[in-house]
């Protein structure tokens, strides 16, 4: 108990949450924003395996670090704007389309590593984003300031997502398309505009949660680097009722439960199969989704086609 308390009091644990949050935080609300608009986003995994190559990429070839989160933000509108065209479009499944995206990027990405590096048995490096130390000059907070830029604007998109969805007419007319397009249709909402939209800036943020993985987690792109993450981020939006705080709150909670199979991995006193630990933040994951999920009000259009003009 008391080693359990002191790695509660330890900032290196919280300063790991943090970091293992952030493209979470990133993703779900990018998954948060095509939901809201009603169409549901499976591309998720995928279109994060993109961000990060290509993002990882365009910095290796000599962009700045922030034009390469430009370039993973335009992958994922790219991806968005072709999955908006299946399924806002042309009214297809959003479950197809959807695994259908992820697997054409994951495809893409792996054959681009493969053309762009024919001879590298060991991923090429770059110089990542350095922590925000500079934060020490303006207030104490020895966990942010260990983290770098993308977590800041990760934790910066939470309120202003929140402040638009709830507090602008974009925001009003994004959630009425979520509920009931035809009545959104008949206020002169433009619905195909308003979910394409959405789905495309959700997309985009998708993109840069695979970014960070390559631009700051880590310094290099390897395969399977994004490791069901996407999956994750779907399964949290609907833990967070589909609310941003919410969301911040459960990529938070699956945040410490992985930092913490990590810390029990490490203990030289672990008795059970690191097995066991790994699955930990999964299964505890779950069952907190299963406790919140029943009292979820999800958006009544979500996975519904809507055709302009039916009733």
């Amino acid at each position: 108990m008391s080693e359990f308390m002191d790695l509660m009091v330890n900032p290196a644990f919280w300063i790991a949450v943090l970091r293992i949050a952030t493209p979470l935080i990133l993703g779900t609300l990018g998954v948060l924003l095509c939901e809201r608009a009603g169409v549901l986003n499976l591309g998720i995994e995928g279109i994060m395996v993109a961000g990060a190559f290509t993002g990882w990429l365009a910095v290796y070839l000599g962009v700045p670090l922030w034009g390469g989160v430009a370039v993973a933000a335009l992958t994922g509108m790219l991806f968005g704007l072709l999955h908006a065209l299946l399924t806002v479009g042309l009214a297809l499944s959003q479950h197809v389309a959807g695994l259908g995206i992820t697997l054409l990027a994951t495809a893409l990405s792996a054959y681009g590593y493969r053309v762009s590096f024919p001879k590298v048995n060991t991923p090429p490096t770059i110089t990542p984003f350095a922590p925000m130390e500079w934060l020490h000059q303006w207030i104490n907070a020895p966990v942010l300031s260990a983290q770098t830029p993308l977590t800041l604007l990760a934790l910066l998109l939470v309120p202003l997502i929140g402040w638009l969805l709830y507090r602008t007419p974009a925001g009003l007319a994004l959630r009425m398309v979520g509920e009931n397009p035809q009545a959104a249709e008949g206020q002169g909402i433009p619905v195909i505009a308003v979910r394409t939209g959405a789905i495309v800036a959700g997309s985009a943020l998708m993109g840069v949660a695979g970014a960070f993985l390559t631009l700051s987690a880590f310094n290099a792109f390897f395969f399977n680097m994004v490791n069901g993450r996407g999956w994750i981020c779907v399964a949290l939006v609907v833990f967070a009722s589909w609310r941003p705080g919410k969301a911040l709150l459960g990529a938070l909670l699956f945040a410490f439960f992985d930092a913490l199979q990590l810390r029990l991995q490490q203990s030289g006193d672990a008795v059970l199969p690191y097995q066991m630990y790994l699955m930990l933040p999964y299964a505890l994951s779950i069952l907190a989704l299963v406790l919140v999920a029943r009292k979820a009000a999800y958006p009544q259009a979500l996975m519904k086609p809507y055709r302009k003009g039916e009733r």
